[in-house]
């Protein structure tokens, strides 16, 4: 990869980095408040969030993250993409709560570090290689 390459690159992780930053949070926020103080079930919950997060996430991250990367050509399989990528991080997101809040009775902020340090790289990379390339 050239130093031009490189720099794009980065570029794009540091706008994917504020602009997930704020969808995740967003997310998160989505999910933890109604599961923590509402007593809604984690999992649904995650819904909640992920239905929050994903419509944000679409807007933001075409229109700042990776704008100007890749073909904007074929509307309809860019968005169909983005949901298959949305629906990897909703199923990440539901292992993280099953397992931490299901099988190991966690509470509720448990899920929310994967769903804070791992999600996101996921996002990024099938984003980048696939969604919007």
């Amino acid at each position: 990869m050239t130093n031009d390459g490189l720099s794009v690159l980065f570029g794009q992780l540091i706008r994917f980095g504020m602009v997930g930053g704020f969808v995740t949070a967003l997310g998160i926020a989505g999910y933890w408040i109604p599961a923590t103080f509402f007593g809604v079930p984690p999992l649904l919950a995650n819904l909640l969030g992920y239905g929050i997060a994903v419509a944000t996430g679409y807007v933001l991250h075409s229109r700042v993250s990776f704008k100007g990367h890749g073909s904007r050509d074929n509307v309809a399989k860019r968005t169909s993409r983005f949901f298959v990528v949305s629906m990897i991080s909703l199923g990440l997101n539901s292992l993280f709560i099953w397992i931490l809040t299901g099988l190991l009775h966690g509470p509720t902020w448990w899920p929310t570090v994967p769903m804070l340090f791992v999600t996101p790289l996921v996002t990024f990379a099938l984003n980048r290689r696939w969604v919007f390339a």
